[in-house]
């Protein structure tokens, strides 16, 4: 019998442009999910490298890992300070009637 190895697979090993990026926040928002959307943000935020992200927004790594995850709870100023990292801002639009 051939042994099967199975590894984990992360989103993030798969975001390789910007373009990718903005695709996954399009489709995390869709869903109208904010746990989806902690869980996409945190992948996306896994692609750059969490540890760098949290040293730059002077944040601890456990606990930014934590607030983007399906679980976590981030104030909206951690929100914005990780969307502003990563280079995106939110955008208020009116919904198609």
């Amino acid at each position: 019998m051939e042994k099967i190895t199975v590894s984990d697979w992360h989103l993030s090993e798969e975001l390789e442009t910007k373009e990718d990026v903005i695709a996954m926040f399009e489709v995390a928002l869709e869903e109208n999910d904010t746990k989806f959307f902690l869980k996409i943000m945190g992948e996306i935020a896994r692609s750059k490298g969490m540890a760098q992200l949290a040293g730059e927004l002077n944040l601890n790594r456990e606990g930014l890992y934590n607030s983007l995850s399906p679980k976590g709870n981030p104030s909206f100023s951690t929100v914005v300070k990780v969307l502003d990292n990563l280079g995106f801002r939110l955008n208020i639009q009116q919904k198609a009637s």
